[in-house]
């Protein structure tokens, strides 16, 4: 199963999600009449003719968050999105008519309006909550909150099995990664695809996060449900950025996932398949018990 690339939010979720990004893109994909008779304030239809020019004239690093009527067609835009690079991208579970139950808004709704609860109340989870000695920083107390996680249980999943290290990761948020890894966090924890804080690290893309993952014991080559690692993933993406340090870190190009294909047969794009036959030339690495 492909791992999604955007969080899906809960109408409870929306507004602290909105706090945190006062610029974010808001999408409306349903249509011309629903959208004129009602919508999220300062929210921009979404249509066939009009997402190329958003897609190449948006900064990459601005948050977008889509919405149509029941949520299934915002989860085709937000892949859309997520595919075009952008690294912030959430869509509304259950839509418009998750916000609208009824039937009777008009016209452009405040967010801080419409959904006043706080956040919805986090999942239960096994994981302990933190001890005096190693207290949650303010900072990350925060972002925690912001993100949808519950600050007392910072190892804990979220959506889609997600710990708050893998969502930091996702975001490309250093100093968060920095503060949970500081806590001691799980390092082996997986999602519900399989994929570990490392595989998150490689879709936002920065190497020094990736380093210092790494470096801090997040496995190097973890393979998910479907047998994939890391450097698969980053190899049949075209970021070659991502697989030179992959490579630079000791990542085995010799895996192969379930379907039998290594991360030279993956890649795609002719500077990843250079860097990858690079690797393989030099031959597995021998075990010490060889």
């Amino acid at each position: 199963m492909a791992e999604k690339r955007f969080q899906r939010l809960h109408p409870e979720q929306v507004c602290a999600w909105l706090a945190v990004r006062p610029d974010a893109l808001l999408l409306d994909a349903r249509e011309a009449r629903h959208h004129g008779l009602s919508h999220l304030a300062g929210s921009t239809r979404l249509d066939g003719r009009n997402h190329e020019s958003l897609l190449m004239r948006e900064s990459k690093n601005r948050p977008v968050l889509i919405y149509c009527y029941h949520g299934n067609a915002s989860q085709t835009w937000a892949n859309m999105f997520s595919d075009f690079g952008f690294s912030d991208v959430a869509d509304l579970v259950g839509g418009w008519t998750a916000i609208d139950r009824h039937g009777q808004l008009h016209g452009p709704q405040q967010p801080a309006d419409l959904l006043p609860g706080p956040l919805a109340t986090p999942l239960v989870s096994s994981a302990p909550i933190i001890s005096a000695s190693l207290a949650v920083p303010p900072a990350l107390v925060a972002w925690l909150s912001a993100e949808g996680f519950d600050p007392a249980r910072p190892g804990a999943a979220g959506q889609h099995g997600n710990t708050p290290l893998m969502h930091a990761a996702w975001r490309g948020a250093g100093a968060m990664v920095e503060a949970l890894l500081d806590l001691n966090v799980p390092l082996d924890a997986v999602n519900h695809d399989g994929n570990n804080a490392l595989w998150l690290a490689c879709v936002h893309g920065e190497p020094g996060l990736i380093r210092t993952l790494v470096a801090r014991g997040v496995p190097l080559d973890h393979a998910n449900l479907v047998q994939a690692t890391a450097l698969m993933y980053a190899a049949s993406s075209g970021k070659a950025a991502v697989v030179a340090t992959l490579l630079a870190l000791g990542a085995d190009p010799h895996r192969v996932s379930q379907d039998d294909f290594s991360a030279l047969d993956m890649a795609a794009s002719l500077e990843c398949l250079q860097l990858l036959r690079a690797a393989t030339r030099r031959g597995p690495a021998l075990s010490t018990a060889d």
